[in-house]
């Protein structure tokens, strides 16, 4: 990697996005950062406490908890759901889920197995 990639900056709403967590939730000196790519990777590997924290018990911006639901990020705007969720809450989901999230699920199944499909489709070609 050359100085210039790894001393390049980015905004800390990109920082955050790339490490799976919610800004609102980090600390407040990252949250005014801008840090460079070689910040960002030495978080990836040395995770401070509060990285660790967050991405383990949230609150999680939406993309995760849609992974950790099974649902598109879509979905879960259609099942009301607009805030970040802790793990807990993702959690209560899971083990009691509304008719929403049964709905959403198979929605999303069967557009994975779609895209799954057509892209067997494009490797057998």
């Amino acid at each position: 990697m050359s100085t210039k990639d790894s001393s390049q900056t980015m905004k800390s709403t990109t920082a955050a996005k790339r490490l799976g967590i919610y800004l609102p939730a980090a600390p407040e000196e990252f949250q005014a950062a801008t840090p460079t790519r070689a910040e960002l990777e030495e978080l990836e590997r040395n995770p401070p406490e509060w990285l660790v924290e967050l991405r383990r018990n949230g609150p999680h911006p939406r993309p995760v908890v849609a992974g950790r639901l099974a649902v598109s990020i879509g979905g879960l705007a259609r099942g009301g759901v607009t805030e970040a969720l802790t793990t807990e809450q993702i959690q209560a989901l899971r083990d009691d889920p509304p008719a929403w999230l049964v709905t959403e699920r198979a929605i999303h199944a069967k557009v994975r197995a779609e895209e799954e499909r057509l892209q067997a489709e494009r490797t057998a070609d």
